[in-house]
């Protein structure tokens, strides 16, 4: 593909704008297209990153033969139908997480990858944080033995998108979003507990949800609050693999907590990173230097740049410089998971991962009609 890659940007609000902002940090890099319906958002992003072109029809963008990758950064629901249109038009395709709103659509945009033999990669920024490269390499070199639990955790005290002050309507409405703190935010927990321990397979699914806590009555009615402020989860992996998920926007509580692996020789946990074993028949628990050794890694090896982000590893990958790792079945399990949780929910009772994959139905939405199903 050459030393340099032209990329093209879909969807140029808040997330846009991150990846945008990304982007700048990687020289080989060239974005020379942007599309959104809204055209402020397009002249914006113009105007700051000094895209030379724009759209408000994605499709015109896919029709230049002239960019080699396009990244998908509208809402959640709209990922499939676009993500879908890129790889038929012959281009690579990098999704802002979720990979979308149910598995099947999920599941979808996989097997459109497969059909264009294009790359699809979901980002997924915790792979690449400096605790999971090093769990990551503890794991790789057996120090935790036969694995045999996950725990993955997350938490806000009191962050629910737009209720609580920040972001917009768009992420607390089911419709457009799809989820809550599951997809907000436990769908990088899940995927990086998923990522450390192999990917085993999914086997069932047991889950609930929940929406407790008081919010602002006018702005729950704005927004038409329709998702969860928590989802729990109990997996049961392949392997003899158990796997629980908590993952809170808003609760009463510290948060004193954090997502971990356990092993028959020793075991983990993300935040800091802690290595716990028994030496000399005394336990241990480790600490790293974690700074010390990522400076030390970039300078004895070069490539370790192209895992210093998801969108670094990215562009890496297409240019040739490293494999690429395969965060769509990353994400397409943490789809599984995450469906399950809120049919576990619904039903009032254990799912299997066969009874998930029936009962998933699309919920993509039109790119240019919010009302209209897409399908």
């Amino acid at each position: 593909m050459g030393s340099s890659l032209r990329i093209g940007i879909i969807g140029a609000g808040q997330i846009g704008t991150s990846h945008l902002n990304r982007y700048r940090e990687i020289p080989q890099v060239s974005v020379v297209a942007v599309s959104d319906l809204f055209p402020e958002k397009v002249q914006a992003a113009k105007d700051r990153f000094g895209v030379p072109d724009g759209y408000a029809d994605f499709r015109e963008l896919l029709r230049r033969d002239d960019i080699d990758a396009v990244d998908v950064c509208v809402h959640n629901n709209k990922h499939a139908p676009i993500a879908i249109a890129a790889l038929e038009a012959g281009k690579h395709v990098y999704c802002e997480k979720p990979m979308a709103g149910t598995y099947c659509d999920a599941e979808a945009m996989a097997a459109a990858a497969r059909r264009a033999q294009r790359h699809l990669s979901i980002q997924m920024t915790t792979l690449f944080s400096p605790e999971s490269r090093g769990a990551k390499r503890l794991i790789d070199e057996g120090l935790l033995g036969r694995i045999y639990y996950a725990r993955s955790f997350g938490y806000r005290r009191r962050g629910r998108p737009f209720v609580d002050g920040y972001g917009t309507a768009n992420f607390v409405d089911k419709s457009i979003c799809a989820g809550g703190a599951l997809f907000d935010m436990g769908i990088y927990h899940i995927a990086n507990i998923l990522f450390l321990i192999g990917n085993p397979k999914v086997l069932t699914v047991t889950g609930a949800t929940h929406q407790e806590l008081d919010m602002y009555e006018d702005r729950r009615k704005f927004s038409h609050f329709s998702v969860e402020e928590m989802g729990l989860g109990w997996v049961r992996l392949e392997g003899g693999i158990s796997f629980d998920i908590e993952e809170t926007w808003a609760v009463h509580h510290d948060g004193q907590e954090a997502s971990k692996v356990l092993g028959s020789q020793g075991g983990i946990k993300l935040n800091p990173l802690t290595w716990f074993s028994s030496v000399a028949d005394m336990p241990a628990s480790s600490t790293f230097d974690l700074s010390g050794a990522n400076t030390r890694w970039h300078s004895c090896f070069p490539k370790t740049v192209w895992y210093d982000s998801s969108q670094h590893h990215w562009v890496g990958a297409l240019l040739g410089e490293v494999p690429l790792l395969p965060t769509h079945e990353f994400a397409l399990n943490t789809a599984l998971i995450s469906e399950g949780i809120y049919l576990s929910s619904q039903l009032g009772r254990e799912v299997t991962a066969d009874e998930i994959r029936q009962r998933s139905q699309s919920k993509a939405i039109d790119p240019f009609t919010p009302e209209k199903v897409w399908g």
